[in-house]
């Protein structure tokens, strides 16, 4: 009996100390979430998985064309998927369906064509030094930082940057 008892309890601490690391990870490494939505297509699909990188954003700045992953205001547990278009301190501005950083035309070859609502950003609009303005990929078809509602995302609001997608075996990969 006590030979069962003694397995027993190291089973227990085993699987304590599992699920301990499990939580750790999820909480502070990586999460996973699920593109819901056509507004970073082609890049991402309804329905594709993802891992969110929750670390890198400890050790360094978001960058420029990086996807990033953070909250839903008026909903939770549901997340906005957007890429990194301005960084803190710059003037960002779309005229004629283009966006201009700093008075420059932003040479990219993400968004599938040419922006028909300029939403707020038909006036300059200068991030502060903690804020960044995000589009979706599929700029007709995005709620981003255009829209007043959103905005501009400040950094503390970041979950992380989308890193590796799946959508079934043999169509997955790291994100760029």
């Amino acid at each position: 009996m006590r030979k069962i008892i003694k397995e027993l309890a190291g089973w227990l601490v085993y699987i304590v100390i599992v699920v301990i690391i499990a939580w750790g990870f999820v909480t502070f490494v990586a999460q996973r979430t699920q593109v819901s939505g056509a507004s970073m297509e082609t890049t991402l699909s309804d329905g594709d998985q993802l891992i969110v990188d929750k670390i890198s954003y400890q050790f360094r700045e978001p960058e420029r064309f990086e996807i990033i992953v953070f909250p839903y205001q008026y909903e939770a547990g549901t997340y906005y998927i957007k890429r990194i278009i301005g960084l803190p301190g710059e003037t960002v501005q779309i005229l004629d369906g283009s966006v201009y950083i700093n008075g420059e035309k932003l040479e990219e070859h993400y968004g599938n064509e040419v922006m028909e609502e300029a939403g707020i950003a038909a006036e300059p609009v200068t991030l502060g030094v903690d804020e960044y303005f995000v589009l979706g990929d599929n700029r007709n078809n995005s709620e981003d930082s255009r829209l007043a509602n959103i905005g501009n995302v400040k950094k503390s609001y970041i979950i992380g940057k989308a890193w590796f997608y799946f959508k079934s075996i043999g169509n997955m990969g790291f994100i760029h």
